[in-house]
């Protein structure tokens, strides 16, 4: 695996991962979850929410680490909007299909890039 915890999530992007299971594996440490638990809990974003219709995954799996590791009994509003706000500026969009150039015809932002600004911005809140 790779040194930098972005590039680890790339990694099992490429083993068979959707990009919301590669943000979430790449946090089982600090959510204290087992691999397959956190394959579970995103194996329903592939290609986003609704595939290629809403959320991208990466996005997705960044807030349910967010909740995963910040969740105290309140609401997570401020600190969620901000983390959707830093991947909209990075990538460009949070919807999946606009991402990848299905909704609009040009790409914005390719999955292992979207990956990698997830991880990023969610290693900034840990």
């Amino acid at each position: 695996m790779a040194d930098n915890r972005a590039e680890t999530a790339v990694e099992y992007k490429h083993r068979g991962n959707n990009c919301c299971q590669a943000v979430l594996l790449a946090f089982a440490e600090e959510t204290g979850l087992d691999t397959e638990t956190l394959r579970g809990l995103g194996a329903a974003y592939g290609c986003g929410m609704g595939a290629f219709d809403a959320t991208c995954g990466a996005l997705c799996g960044a807030q349910t680490v967010l909740g995963l590791t910040k969740y105290a009994g309140r609401p997570l509003l401020g600190e969620a909007k901000a983390l959707h706000g830093e991947f909209k500026a990075l990538c460009g969009s949070t919807d999946c299909g606009e991402l990848k150039g299905i909704k609009g015809g040009r790409m914005l932002c390719a999955c292992d890039d979207c990956i990698r600004n997830a991880v990023k911005i969610m290693e900034k809140r840990l």
